[in-house]
């Protein structure tokens, strides 16, 4: 078994080969609504090739830790954004392409408040919450094709804290 993948906290830097990190950070671009609100604008590259943008709602169950990651999949004709509904953070797992194939995973944890979207082709571990609930808004592409797939590692991850 290889050794452990240990979670680290998510960084826009960090993160930026996969995905865009969401988050409130800093001052906010423009000020709206009379002044009462603060717009953090276009925070993350939505891509959805001959599809639409589409909205839906997930509530998935808490994982523990560690966490056996047995498979990563990705999305080849769209980006997936996913919001949490709550103020928990959750876990994020990547991985690089490898010709093709996933190479070795690494794992990030949100922090309150930050959401994540993964670019188009980036392989990834499936929606995992630490906390429950578990729920979601999930912004993907909406359309014909196949936008869809899975990677079952031969031997799992452990995904460790």
């Amino acid at each position: 078994m290889s050794a452990p993948i240990r979670i680290r906290p998510i960084s826009a830097e960090a993160f930026a080969p996969f995905g865009d990190l969401i988050a409130t950070d800093g001052s906010p671009d423009v000020m709206i609504n009379q002044g009462l609100c603060g717009r953090y604008h276009d925070r993350a590259r939505f891509e959805f090739g001959a599809g639409r943008a589409g909205l839906s709602l997930f509530d998935a169950v808490p994982r523990d830790l560690p966490y056996r990651l047995e498979l990563v999949e990705r999305h080849p004709l769209g980006s997936q954004a996913f919001i949490p509904m709550t103020f928990q953070p959750f876990l994020v797992i990547v991985a690089p392409d490898a010709g093709g194939v996933p190479g070795r995973p690494l794992a990030f944890r949100t922090g309150a408040g930050q959401a994540i979207n993964f670019h188009r082709g980036t392989w990834h571990g499936v929606l995992t919450p630490l906390q429950a609930p578990g729920l979601f808004a999930v912004v993907d592409r909406i359309g014909e094709g196949t936008n869809l797939e899975e990677h079952w590692f031969d031997e799992p991850h452990v995904i460790v804290a």
